[in-house]
């Protein structure tokens, strides 16, 4: 019984950030959702596409049901997984998003969690591994790239939150004021020395 809550759970927490991360391109242009918003080149898409991938590689490959479209080879990886390239449209990253959640959710109604897996890009002994682990790790990787999307969105024009209905409407007086009373807060407990 444990054993269906904790799939269930765990498979449920994992849709929700799948669609909260689709939800950071919302209403984005073509150029805002690809463009890169820190040094090392993270973009809205680019981090669409590589969950994409590590889901499509983690729910396929490990358990010998690989990916029904091409892949990127692993170990050639020259970070094209982390942006998109002019030829690929937001549209076809989102598609291949959501045809990966297709092939990840079949891999994960049909087999238990204890169903064995071999993740051959982990060191030994650890590349031996079960659905359930699998399902921690993707979920993990998923939250943790959400996360990353909400503070890119929230750079670019000030969209937070996990779904649309969570999102409050934008306050620049009422951010400013919360953003000062932090200012404050911070230069009274360690003071910036010029």
């Amino acid at each position: 019984m444990i054993e269906a809550f904790a799939k269930r759970d765990l498979h449920e927490r994992l849709r929700r950030d799948r669609e909260a991360l689709l939800w950071k391109l919302d209403g984005l242009s073509a150029y805002h959702a690809r463009r890169p918003l820190t040094a090392t080149g993270t973009n809205l898409l680019g981090l669409v596409k590589h969950v994409a991938i590590v889901e499509a590689r983690y729910f396929g490959e490990v358990f010998d049901r690989p990916s029904p479209e091409p892949l990127p080879r692993w170990q050639d990886s020259d970070g094209s997984d982390l942006w998109a390239t002019e030829d690929e449209t937001c549209d076809q990253i989102i598609g291949f998003y959501r045809r990966t959640w297709e092939h990840s959710d079949a891999t994960i109604d049909e087999l238990p969690l204890d169903a064995p897996g071999h993740v051959p890009w982990w060191p030994e002994p650890h590349c031996h591994t079960k659905l359930f682990a699998i399902m921690v790790h993707v979920l993990g990787e998923s939250v943790r790239h959400a996360g990353h999307a909400d503070i890119l969105r929230e750079g670019l024009d000030g969209r937070t939150g996990l779904r649309p209905e969570h999102e409050m409407p934008i306050n620049e007086e009422a951010r400013a004021a919360y953003c000062a009373k932090i200012e404050r807060a911070a230069r009274s407990a360690a003071p910036v020395q010029e």
